[in-house]
């Protein structure tokens, strides 16, 4: 059984051409689990495979990372083999934003008679959650505001960073396994995001070499990145991933 991570986007919430910070855990080649949902990111998602997300793991609520979420209601909604099948993990803290974010809006069909959480299988998680039989692990993020962002791991395969400052007591515990690590980091960082310096003096050699970045600002930025001497992600780049080491039933 193969593994990989394909990056939908890579861009930061300005960087439209690189498209959203979005990305894919495949399984033999297929869609296994969609992590957010941006615009740009699920347009990328459905040109690639064809069909829309079946399920995802949402890291918290910024727009280039939520703004996909109508068009999806209205694609699974009105399908009658996907509706309330699409499975949506969210972070228990995180749920009440999303609702507030995009749940909410009144009366979500004109025509009335439709809730948006009718088209989706709500799943509420906390420090970690089975899918298809394999348990992922769930950790707080350094991103805007305590309690609002999220980082995801598939033991032994990956570690997403999600949006956020550095974080090296998380991944002295999350990314001990020698997991590809997919980490923000632009050029410049700032309150809510790592910069290259921030990166380089927080983390490891070690933990650095494991790392590819994404959430950069521009193609000139990446190539800025790489010229650090940084794996950098690119739009629609596909990278194979070790064999999970996490726990799994049949």
């Amino acid at each position: 059984m193969d593994w990989s991570l394909r990056f939908l986007g890579v861009g930061n919430a300005s960087a439209v051409e690189l498209g959203s910070p979005m990305s894919v855990i495949e399984r033999d080649g297929r869609p296994w689990l969609t992590i957010d949902c941006g615009g740009e990111g699920l347009t990328a998602f459905q040109t690639h495979y064809g069909h829309m997300p079946q399920a995802l793991f949402v890291t918290h609520v910024h727009l280039d990372h939520v703004a996909g979420f109508e068009r999806l209601f209205v694609d699974t909604f009105f399908n009658a083999q996907r509706r309330g099948k699409v499975r949506l993990y969210v972070p228990a803290p995180v749920v009440p934003l999303l609702h507030k974010r995009i749940g909410d809006y009144p009366n979500v069909l004109a025509e009335g008679g439709a809730n948006f959480w009718d088209a989706f299988q709500l799943i509420v998680v906390g420090d970690a959650f089975w899918h298809e039989g394999v348990r992922l692990e769930v950790f707080p993020a350094r991103h805007h505001w305590p309690e609002t962002a999220y980082g995801l791991r598939l033991k032994g395969a990956l570690t997403w960073s999600g949006d956020t400052r550095p974080i090296p007591e998380m991944l002295a515990r999350f990314a001990d396994d020698n997991e590809l690590i997919a980490h923000d980091c632009g050029l410049h960082g700032n309150p809510s995001h790592t910069g290259v310096e921030d990166l380089e003096r927080e983390y490891s050699a070690e933990l650095q070499a494991r790392m590819m970045l994404y959430h950069y600002a521009s193609v000139a930025d990446g190539d800025a990145l790489r010229a650090r001497g940084h794996r950098v992600a690119r739009p629609g780049e596909c990278v194979p991933l070790a064999t999970p080491t996490a726990m799994q039933v049949a």
